[in-house]
């Protein structure tokens, strides 16, 4: 399972969970303070303006902790309507096109596979993550 947390300008944080674990609440909301470091880090300015943090629906992104560790990152939760396909940029632009680029490859092991979707969303250029958003 792999999360991506990207904005306009490119990929904020890559985290691949192993094999045999699913994402709680509580490891959402670990992964939302790695992403306020990480976009500290690379997007020098950002967290002084409003960052407006978009996700879906799903049960460890609505538990309590992760709504509270949004809330200690200072990002402000954009609300969507449920089922809207086209507010889930994640599952309807990014993860198809690396699914693309992926496709009938052959891998060694699953770390093989990480780093290539890895390597792939940071050779794209800024249009690209722009376009998605």
């Amino acid at each position: 399972m792999a999360t991506v947390f990207w904005d306009s300008e490119g990929t904020v944080l890559f985290d691949y969970l192993e094999h045999d674990r699913t994402i709680t609440g509580t490891y959402y909301a670990e992964l939302i303070g790695k992403c306020r470091a990480a976009l500290k880090e690379k997007r020098r300015g950002k967290l002084r303006r409003s960052v407006l943090f978009h996700q879906d629906d799903a049960p460890a992104h609505t538990s309590s902790q992760a709504q509270t560790a949004i809330r200690n990152a200072g990002f402000e939760l954009l609300r969507r309507p449920s089922y809207s396909s086209h507010l889930v940029p994640g599952d309807f632009y990014l993860f198809p096109k690396v699914k693309e680029f992926i496709k009938g490859r052959k891998f060694a092991d699953v770390d093989d596979v990480t780093c290539t979707a890895s390597d792939w969303l940071e050779d794209q250029d800024q249009e690209f993550f722009y376009n998605g958003i």
